[in-house]
């Protein structure tokens, strides 16, 4: 029986990677800390919604303690692999919910499943405590700060923090799948034969595994080594136009014959209106179904797969952005200003995806950083928040968002609380 405590020194709302870097680095330096988390598993869209592997960026080991312990413990695991490129962030989605639960619980962080957090009480510019809610209780939970990890703010939704309101065109989000009993041997020889182009096919190898990745869009940006399969299954009604829009897949560690598909974009949709957003999710299915028979008729090494899981949840690359003390640009990226306390380091580029042809955005950029007070809420003294809700801009975010850097931003704010306490 585990006793139950209703006062810490950090409350982390939200276990996707950043907030569970957080949580971990607070109680790593010896601070009673709670995760919250809505869900009945951690990982947030890594594990929920299938999104592997971890982009490879130069972060100068800029507050990556937690991800270089994370890749130690997912060893132990069997649940990692590093990539021929030294990309040590090909983790496996199911088992990495076993790892993160472990590397919790090893530094004594408490984790609370299913509840959300209400009926926050705040004084002025204070948060004096809140609750935590599901269908059958609600307690009040008293902590000297509070951390808005949730991925979408509603955390800073209900404390009515001001926004970012430089409303452009949102990315599109994915609903990722995996496929099973692929020949991997028979993809990667069929890919190292069609495509020679090493920044959009790789493949990596011995006797005992092979792992690979290749991509297609609908852009112009490059000659596609993918492009005729594609066009031939539109012709002969196997795909629809938008099914051409985006397609990357990834082996899996520890998952053998195994494809993990970062693919298919969700149509653009009405985020006011719940109907139009279901159906947009439903219509997603049925391109998953369009996907995988193209891949059984024109990627050899498919003939004898099947569908063996689709992402419960949808992964979106960006939602509400939270006014923190600094506002923090695409200008503060392409000119690598410095700050004296930054949060994170990364190369990683200006990363735009769009629905629309030839409107997606990889622009390259050299190593910038962040600082730590654009992570800190413009509205409360005790209130951070972590991950792609940042206090940024819409460019910014596109080159932020990603999980590195997520992760760097949990761990540089739960250093900044223990600063701040001790």
């Amino acid at each position: 029986m585990y006793n139950f405590d209703t006062k810490y020194d950090v409350l982390v709302c939200g276990a996707g990677v950043a907030g569970i870097s957080c949580a971990y680095t607070s109680s790593k330096l010896g601070l009673k800390t709670l995760l919250v988390e809505k869900e009945s598993y951690l990982g947030g869209d890594m594990t929920g919604a299938l999104v592997i592997p971890v982009m490879k960026s130069n972060t100068n080991n800029l507050n990556t303690e937690f991800y270089n312990d994370l890749v130690l413990y997912s060893k132990k695991f069997c649940s990692q692999f590093t990539y021929s490129d030294g990309n040590d962030g090909w983790f496996n989605p199911v088992l990495i919910k076993c790892v993160f639960e472990h590397m919790l619980k090893t530094v004594s962080c408490d984790i609370i499943y299913e509840c959300e957090i209400k009926n926050p009480n705040v004084n002025d510019n204070i948060i004096n405590f809140i609750e935590i809610s599901n269908n059958t209780l609600s307690i009040p939970i008293v902590s000297k700060y509070y951390v808005d990890a949730t991925g979408n703010a509603s955390f800073s939704n209900i404390l009515n923090c001001e926004f970012w309101d430089d409303i452009q065109k949102k990315q599109p989000a994915s609903l990722r799948f995996i496929v099973s009993n692929v020949d991997l041997y028979k993809l990667a020889d069929f890919l190292e034969q069609v495509d020679k182009d090493k920044n959009v096919t790789t493949t990596y190898r011995n006797e005992h595994f092979v792992h690979l990745s290749t991509a297609y869009t609908w852009d112009k940006t490059k000659k596609w080594a993918l492009e005729p399969y594609f066009k031939k299954a539109l012709e002969n009604n196997i795909l629809k136009e938008q099914d051409l829009s985006y397609f990357q897949i990834f082996t899996i560690s520890n998952m053998p014959n195994s494809v993990a598909f970062n693919c298919p974009r969700l149509r653009d949709y009405d985020e006011n209106n719940p109907l139009d957003y279901s159906n947009a999710i439903i219509e997603s299915r049925d391109a998953i179904l369009r996907l995988h028979k193209f891949c059984v008729n024109y990627l050899p090494g498919f003939e004898n797969s099947s569908i063996s899981s689709i992402a419960p949840i949808v992964g979106k690359r960006e939602t509400k952005r939270v006014k923190c003390q600094y506002d923090y640009t695409i200008n503060d990226i392409l000119e690598q200003k410095n700050f004296q306390n930054p949060a994170l380091c990364s190369d990683y580029p200006i990363d735009i995806h769009s629905n629309t042809k030839d409107e997606s955005i990889l622009h390259k950029v050299c190593n910038y950083t962040l600082p730590i007070e654009s992570l800190k809420s413009k509205n409360y003294d005790n209130l951070y928040v972590a991950g792609k809700i940042l206090g940024c801009d819409f460019k910014a975010q596109a080159a932020l968002r990603v999980q590195s850097s997520c992760m760097s931003m949990g761990e540089a704010v739960a250093r900044d609380i223990h600063k701040n306490i001790n």
